[in-house]
């Protein structure tokens, strides 16, 4: 049986859909694994966190899951090291992650929505994965940063990807990925409202003015995130059957290293059509 531990900034409902996929994969049989431990890098305990009903609600998934819940607030720890020297308060804030966990045995670290670049001694000392919200060799950042990224690049097409985490932030191996087009019907309208826009306001502009209620960036994320989910559960599959694992920050199949992730498009799409 595999051992996760749970990695999440539990910052909305993102990241209750994640571990619920988890859950209810595990429980029906279809993933052989057990999460050992969720670590959240945020406590309820702030005086200023600006998603204080959305943590409070993945805390009791999390509880009502009967998972061991370990929390550790990131800006209670340190200020002054973090305004002084963030390279060294991120190294320290990672050693009180790894003494928050040091009881509970896993065999694979799931970062899921977890917000905070992971330090490198951490991605050294377990094996751990990410979902990133690009495709392999797409944009860094936040889910945010990308989609507007594809926006000004006027990308063809969009994805998410599983990869190892490693000292090179979003470059990790690429264990799993899927992707879909954002052109054609439902989208070409989309960019050709933002092409109007464009001609009078620059795209920092549009961003400033809209956020996230943009209606292309809407529906290049509604269409991301439906994918995260079966993606991120298909990709521990591969290592709660055996089939993949992680040695030294690298992707392993079998006795060598891999030779490139695994494109799961079609089964993601196949998961999603069995939903509607």
């Amino acid at each position: 049986m595999l051992r996760i531990g749970w990695f999440s900034s539990g910052r909305g409902p993102g990241s209750r859909d994640l571990l619920r996929a988890v859950m209810e994969s595990i429980g029906s049989g279809g993933l052989d694994a057990e999460v050992s431990f969720a670590f959240c890098n945020w406590s309820n305990g702030e005086a200023d966190n600006p998603r204080r009903e959305q943590r409070e609600m993945f805390f009791d998934m999390v509880r009502g899951y009967g998972i061991p819940l370990v929390s550790a607030s990131w800006k209670e720890f340190r200020p002054d090291l973090r305004a002084s020297d963030p390279a060294a308060w991120r190294d320290g804030y990672g050693e009180l992650l790894r003494d928050s966990i040091r009881g509970f045995g896993f065999d694979l670290g799931v970062l899921a929505g977890y917000m905070l670049w992971m330090d490198d001694r951490t991605c050294e000392e377990y094996g751990m994965i990410n979902l990133h919200p690009a495709l392999p060799g797409g944009p860094k950042g936040t889910w945010e940063e990308v989609i507007w990224s594809l926006i000004r690049d006027g990308a063809e097409e969009h994805g998410a990807m599983i990869h190892a985490c490693t000292r090179d932030w979003d470059r990790g191996d690429a264990v799993a990925f899927c992707r879909f087009p954002i052109r054609g019907p439902g989208f070409d309208r989309l960019w050709e409202g933002m092409a109007e826009k464009l001609e009078s306001s620059t795209l920092e502009e549009v961003a400033a003015r809209e956020g996230a209620e943009e209606p292309l960036f809407k529906k290049i994320r509604e269409e991301g995130r439906r994918r995260e989910v079966p993606l991120t559960v298909a990709a521990i599959g591969m290592f709660a059957d055996g089939s993949a694992r992680i040695e030294g920050g690298r992707l392993v199949r079998g006795c060598a290293p891999a030779d490139g992730p695994v494109d799961l498009s079609a089964e993601v799409d196949a998961s999603l059509a069995g939903c509607r």
